[in-house]
């Protein structure tokens, strides 16, 4: 059987494309590093900014205010977590004006501040503090003009707290059910990861972040069907392709399977004090991954020798061994 179909993804969408995997195989761990240092790849680089700005701008916040208008439970702000939400507004801000200077700006001093976003058509001047200067609260504000999703971890008692976010876009979870939850009982479900210790590191190098500082780590899995949106209230929406992608054609699965990555940016903000975690969600269809050899070479060995319990919580066992057979099947003629 030789494979081959056309591609999905632009070729500015592969050039920026996060490729998860460093070697043959996988399993959870912090891979925590310093943000915002470029990492070369087969097709191109990323990583060169906290936030990304790509080709799929206008529609992913256009899709973001869809979601958030049907299921307004995404968006969520603790009382006690308000002067964080300026301080997160203020620090992506600054982030979108350094990355992208021909098209955004932020000036001001003190509390007063002018912000720019020509991509958007918006000019607002706002108080700090003073939420009737802004069209909307500030993280929903903020997160109307980043593809990021957001969450905000309140760091008291000993402990992390998920106390505000914006998250239209996740992958097996519910925000509006995490909401308040502890940073441990978040990740709870997955597969061993209490006992490897992982997570507990991960909460304690969270705790020790100076006001600042800037990492990211990338998390991954699979997902059918082209949808940002695959949290667990969408399920409807969703699950039906699950379900049918072990029995679709070879060239349907190449185009419905996707390698589904997360480049997640850790930001201790530096007058709340609480923690910016920005969750960047790409897309590639498998065929688009198997066009470029060793990316099909090395995802066929990841997903091949995968325990099942973590492709299980994945979601993907069902139709996990058609994924490494298509991989290795497939020839590119392009």
């Amino acid at each position: 059987m030789t494979l081959s179909s056309e591609p999905v993804s632009t070729p500015e969408l592969l050039a920026a494309f996060p490729f998860p995997f460093a070697g043959d195989t996988y399993r959870y761990s912090t891979n925590i590093e310093s943000a915002a240092n470029p990492v070369p790849t087969a097709t191109g680089s990323w990583g060169q900014r906290v936030i990304d700005i790509d080709g799929e701008y206008e529609h992913e916040l256009a899709e973001r205010a869809r979601i958030l208008a049907a299921d307004p439970s995404r968006h969520a702000v603790l009382p006690h977590m308000r002067p964080a939400c300026w301080d997160a507004m203020l620090a992506l801000m600054t982030e979108l004006a350094a990355g992208y200077p021909d098209t955004m700006s932020l000036t001001g001093t003190g509390d007063i501040w002018q912000w720019c976003n020509q991509k958007l058509g918006i000019a607002q001047d706002f108080i700090f503090g003073d939420e009737s200067t802004l069209p909307a609260e500030p993280l929903a504000y903020i997160g109307s003009q980043v593809q990021e999703d957001i969450v905000l971890l309140d760091q008291r008692d000993g402990d992390l707290f998920a106390d505000a976010g914006v998250v239209t876009f996740a992958s097996g979870w519910s925000f509006g059910f995490d909401v308040g939850m502890t940073f441990l009982d978040i990740h709870g479900p997955v597969p061993g990861l209490r006992e490897s210790g992982v997570i507990t590191r991960a909460r304690e190098f969270l705790m020790r972040l100076q006001a600042g500082g800037v990492y990211r780590r990338t998390n991954w899995t699979l997902g059918a069907g082209r949808r940002l949106d695959a949290s667990t209230e969408s399920y409807p929406e969703w699950g039906p392709d699950v379900a049918r992608a072990p029995t679709v054609d070879d060239e349907a699965f190449g185009q419905l399977i996707q390698l589904r990555v997360e480049v997640q940016h850790l930001i201790r903000l530096p007058e709340s004090g609480a923690i910016c975690f920005l969750i960047r969600t790409y897309m590639l269809a498998l065929v688009d991954v198997a066009a470029v050899e060793p990316w099909r070479a090395r995802m066929a060995s990841v997903l091949a020798e995968l325990p099942d319990d973590l492709a299980d919580y994945k979601g993907f066992l069902p139709y996990r061994d058609r994924a490494v057979s298509w991989l290795n099947a497939y020839s590119s003629t392009r």
